[in-house]
């Protein structure tokens, strides 16, 4: 597909979905907030792909919502007309960035977060809709929005407590503090950090390829246990994977993974 704030680039069974304005330090525009949930539907069209990398072209992952969004919602939502109508407005532009970033959660497939240099704002609000994230040292994060006397509505408040708990989030987003990727391991934001970005992709395509490897439906599966299991009850999430299993447990990825471990082999499966 083209876009004019992505782009999507296909090697096998890995696509790499960049956040393209490097100029602007992919400041995530009014066209990007429309384009994420567009290019998240279009990935899961193509059945090849077992594994998505998100990251910024450039130096930077993103600088967060672009200035310009905000300034024109403020300018619809304080100018003449009704009051009401005005807000309504608002309240269904911030459902739709909502939706926007519960896109990118909702890739059928593991989706891996690459991040250096900037991190901020919504940057969090996305990475934190992702499934697995790895960062430079030096890269800066910061749950920007009480400075700009925003409260931040589009999923770091939501998401980011299962990451790295309660407090942790309540700090970060009451005190607005800038951290490098060294604190970010530290705290479980990320998983791992790398002295550089080609450190950082080598170590993320490497990974991705390894994951690209296992069984797709088993993958896929394990996606959405973890999802559910996030956000119900340990006795509920039991009773999911047991529906699951029961479902999808007998398949021909479990024959050929055991095969392969017998004949001491690489396993093969279908998309």
């Amino acid at each position: 597909m083209d876009f004019t704030t992505l782009k999507i680039e296909l090697d096998g069974p890995v696509a790499r979905l960049l956040l393209n304005r490097p100029d602007k330090a992919n400041a995530m525009s009014e066209a990007m907030w429309q384009e994420l949930p567009q290019a998240a539907a279009w990935i899961n069209t193509q059945k090849q792909v077992r594994v998505v990398i998100l990251a910024g072209a450039g130096k930077h992952f993103t600088a967060g919502i672009d200035l310009q969004v905000l300034s024109g919602l403020s300018q619809k939502v304080l100018g003449p007309g009704c009051p009401a109508r005005a807000r309504e407005f608002l309240r269904e532009w911030i459902i739709g960035a909502q939706a926007s970033l519960s896109a990118i959660e909702s890739i059928r497939v593991p989706v891996i977060a690459a991040i250096q240099g900037a991190c901020v704002g919504a940057g969090v609000d996305l990475i934190s809709a992702c499934d697995l994230r790895y960062a430079t040292v030096d890269a800066r994060f910061c749950i920007k929005e009480v400075d700009l006397a925003v409260v931040a509505d589009v999923g770091t408040v939501q998401r980011l407590r299962h990451v790295i708990g309660y407090a942790r989030t309540a700090e970060l987003t009451y005190t607005a503090e800038t951290f490098n990727g060294a604190k970010a391991e530290v705290i479980g934001l990320v998983s791992a950090t790398y002295p550089n970005g080609e450190a950082l992709m080598a170590a993320v395509d490497a990974l991705a390829k390894d994951l690209a490897a296992k069984s797709p439906i088993t993958v896929r599966g394990v996606k959405q246990n973890l999802l559910y299991s996030r956000d119900h009850t340990v006795a509920e999430g039991l009773e999911y994977a047991a529906g699951w299993n029961a479902a999808m447990l007998i398949s021909d990825d479990i024959r050929e993974a055991v095969s392969a471990f017998l004949g001491k082999r690489q396993a093969q499966f279908e998309d």
